[in-house]
């Protein structure tokens, strides 16, 4: 099949038209995004970001198990990277401006693994996915992790702890934590 010189233009032309088109609908996209952004004021302001530290542990004995930090569980307010302010019994806000450095129940069981490594009390100390041939699971709920600002501030945690034996499903233990602290 030949193509004749007519055929040929009309098609460069129409080429041309379609890229010129294209480059008009870009420039005319990034000038409606640009004053978007404008409008909107740019980007937002970053937020303060916090995080916790893992304490340091006096050795006791070595054991040969091997055990698995399970993902806490918690209520959907504690359950995010909002910092959780409560007010009065029945009401909650999130720190404005603030942010944890990750899902809180993430944080917590990182902390726990580390704490739980750096004892050396253990043969083995993982996460889920990490496959240890675990003997014993340690499960938490978050039941509270928030600043109280109705009369003194103070910052209030409340985990539940429970060792389950991986073999056979029964709970070895189990434990309420509360810890509280004033908040400047």
């Amino acid at each position: 099949m030949r193509v004749d010189r007519g055929q040929r233009g009309s098609r460069v032309k129409s080429v041309r038209v379609v890229a010129g088109s294209l480059r008009s609908s870009a420039a005319a996209l990034l000038v409606l995004t640009l004053a978007g952004c404008a409008v909107l004021g740019g980007k937002p302001a970053p937020l303060d970001t916090f995080e916790l530290s893992a304490p340091s542990v006096d050795v006791r004995a070595h054991s040969r198990r091997q055990i698995l930090i399970a993902q806490p569980s918690a209520l959907k307010a504690l359950d995010s990277q909002n910092i959780v302010i409560r007010r009065s019994d029945r009401s909650i806000q999130f720190l404005k401006g603030a942010q944890w450095a990750d899902r809180l129940p993430l944080i917590v069981q990182a902390r726990l693994a580390e704490t739980f490594q750096r004892s050396g009390s253990f043969a083995g100390v993982g996460k889920p996915g990490e496959g240890l041939a675990i003997d014993y699971q340690i499960i938490v709920e978050v039941r509270s992790f928030e600043v109280r600002v109705n009369g003194g501030e103070h910052a209030d945690v409340d985990l539940f702890v429970r060792i389950l034996n991986d073999r056979n499903g029964e709970v070895r233990a189990s434990k309420n934590f509360t810890a509280s602290a004033p908040v400047s």
